[in-house]
């Protein structure tokens, strides 16, 4: 291949890179943008932070679940209906406390799947719907209470007798037959406990005792730990949310905002007219045959004459000091940047040379006279054999 093609090959390569460089970074442009839209576009939570033994944010329950694994309790985490029924059926004869934190959340299907759990029930904040299916003595007397405040049991409740005050609001029931009601608010409890067919059902108006923000105050870690340690082994359930129809469904390019389909046309149709643009700017590549052909060995002579009438002896120091090192680096398996210390350690390792003598002939000052400039290149080219031979 003759030097004029090699050059008219580099110059097509470098023209044609040119031409489809901005249509190119536009196009780049379009699928970044797509991708970050899809990604900013909100997606349904499928996961349940309030209550949650796993979770530990304000709303979760991590540090009250820890706790009771400290204490010998066996809290095993579940996430859903299926889960929860294997768990108490897994315990065998061993009695066990099944915790449902957010049973508003489950459909009826499921609840009455879960009221025929052979365990004894902790419902967490349940409304009518669970309440009928899990609860059938209990309906709602206030939906919501705010709070106010520790409020006392003011029951004969021995776990929230222990416990005193907690801090519970929100829902209160209503009771009809034989049932222990504390924490009153409205006249109405916040807390419900009563037996049938052989197992002991709570009902607890509110989760905030049991959450990572608020365990620590008043009697709320006393409560909640009282009101579990009926049995060793504890079946926590905390339901997802149900998912969206229009969400569950969606896949793919339909996660994608209209607005950010906006944002992709607008971007394809710019990088269509820069590319019509580009292509009418420049016309064909024609090929230009060299008027001449400059050996290498010319240019390093055209070079020195250049320095020398100018008297750039610095300048001709730095450039056969850089050509030296670059040459060497590799030998001493040094990356290109390495610090002149460490450069010159290890070549002083592979010379008869010091550090001292070593860091003069790399680094030391330029040369005042033409002879200072050759004694120079005869000791770069010494120190350049010694490493090279060792």
């Amino acid at each position: 291949m003759t030097t004029t093609a090699v050059t008219g090959w580099a110059v097509s390569r470098d023209w044609q890179w040119r031409r489809w460089r901005i249509p190119l970074a536009l196009i780049a442009l379009i699928i970044v943008a797509g991708i970050v839209l899809a990604y900013l576009q909100p997606r349904p939570n499928l996961s349940n932070e309030y209550l949650n033994p796993a979770d530990t944010s304000p709303v979760g329950s991590h540090a009250l679940a820890s706790i009771l694994g400290e204490l010998g309790f066996t809290v095993t985490a579940v996430y859903s209906t299926a889960d929860a029924l294997a768990a108490v059926r897994s315990s065998g004869r061993v009695p066990v406390t099944l915790m449902i934190t957010s049973p508003g959340l489950l459909p009826r299907r499921q609840l009455a799947m879960l009221a025929g759990a052979q365990a004894d029930l902790f419902l967490v904040e349940p409304q009518s719907r669970a309440l009928q299916a899990l609860a059938p003595r209990v309906s709602v007397a206030h939906a919501y209470v705010p709070a106010s405040g520790p409020v006392q049991p003011d029951c004969s409740l021995r776990a929230a007798r222990l416990a005193g005050s907690a801090d519970l609001a929100g829902i209160t029931y209503a009771v009809s037959g034989a049932a222990i009601g504390c924490y009153p608010l409205q006249n109405s409890p916040a807390l419900v406990r009563y037996a049938s067919g052989g197992r002991t059902i709570t009902v607890l108006g509110s989760g905030l005792p049991m959450t990572n923000a608020n365990l620590a105050y008043a009697g709320n870690a006393a409560l909640a730990i009282n009101l579990l340690s009926a049995h060793p082994d504890i079946v926590w359930l905390t339901p997802a949310p149900p998912a969206e129809p229009s969400t569950a469904q969606a896949t793919g390019p339909t996660l994608i905002g209209w607005a950010a389909w906006l944002v992709v046309f607008q971007l394809a149709i710019a990088a269509v007219l820069a590319m019509i643009w580009r292509a009418r700017r420049l016309g064909p590549l024609i090929a230009e045959r060299l008027p001449v052909v400059v050996r290498a060995s010319e240019t390093v002579e055209g070079h020195a004459r250049m320095y020398q009438s100018r008297r750039a002896r610095g300048r001709t120091a730095q450039a056969l000091r850089a050509a030296m090192l670059a040459r060497t680096l590799p030998v001493l398996g040094l990356p290109k940047g390495t610090e002149a210390d460490a450069v010159t350690q290890a070549i002083a390792d592979r010379s008869r040379l010091g550090q001292e003598d070593i860091a003069e002939i790399l680094h030391g000052p330029a040369p005042g006279t033409d002879a200072e400039l050759i004694s120079l290149t005869g000791r770069l080219d010494d120190l350049e054999r010694e490493v090279r031979t060792q």
